[in-house]
């Protein structure tokens, strides 16, 4: 399988980002991560439907919402006309009613993923949910920031993960967000992981390096 690498545009220049987008569309298993926050599930406050709508309308790369949001079923009816391929939001947001929840987004989005926290425990994802979704996002930071250091027993959590879903049959994708660069990225694949987020690695020196930064994480 291709390691799919998610750019989180979140770390690129806003002020000219329909150019930002145009270095990246020619690159294969490439997604583009969306982080979406309330201000309220966490501190930060970042964009909504506006800009993700003109996003969708600047590039036919794959759109990667991750929901930091504390009421994340409002968010999967407003965003459902956003062209988003991939929509995720945090178990800890609700932990209740998760699977009507899935089966909500499910009308609208081709992949449903659930985020869990670092600190959380991997058993809020219940092997009935993990029957249920298309991709688990393993936060390697607390969410809500940039540029903080990853946590290193992120790897075993992957490493858990991969197991259950060879002794339930699955087939659900592994996400790593956080911290992730040229240092660790081998070692979250030959965990287990599927597709890593990173932002400031990928965006910090410049439109010249954006290939070459993603290439090394591969």
């Amino acid at each position: 399988m291709n390691t799919v690498i998610s750019p989180s545009l979140l770390a690129c220049d806003f002020l000219n980002i329909e150019n930002e987008l145009k270095h990246f569309e020619d690159v294969k298993h490439l997604w583009f991560h969306l982080d979406i926050m309330d201000g309220h599930f966490v501190p930060n406050l970042t964009f909504g439907q506006p800009i993700i709508k003109k996003i969708s309308q600047k590039t036919k790369q794959p759109l990667d919402a991750h929901l930091m949001v504390s009421n994340p079923e409002f968010y999967i009816e407003s965003l459902k006309d956003m062209n988003l391929h991939n929509f995720t939001w945090h178990i800890e947001a609700q932990s209740e009613d998760v699977l009507s929840l899935i089966s909500k987004a499910k009308k609208h989005y081709s992949s449903v993923g659930l985020s869990i926290k670092p600190k959380s425990n991997l058993n809020l994802l219940s092997d009935e949910i993990l029957c249920a979704i298309d991709l688990v996002l393993v936060m390697s930071v607390e969410p809500g920031f940039g540029g903080q250091k990853f946590i290193e027993e992120t790897y075993e959590r992957i490493s858990a993960l991969v197991k259950r879903r060879k002794n339930l049959g699955l087939s659900f994708s592994i996400q790593v967000d956080g911290g992730v660069n040229e240092h660790n990225a081998k070692k979250l694949i030959d965990a287990g992981a599927d597709n890593l987020v990173a932002g400031s690695y990928i965006f910090k020196e410049g439109p010249n390096k954006y290939l070459e930064k993603i290439n090394s994480l591969r």
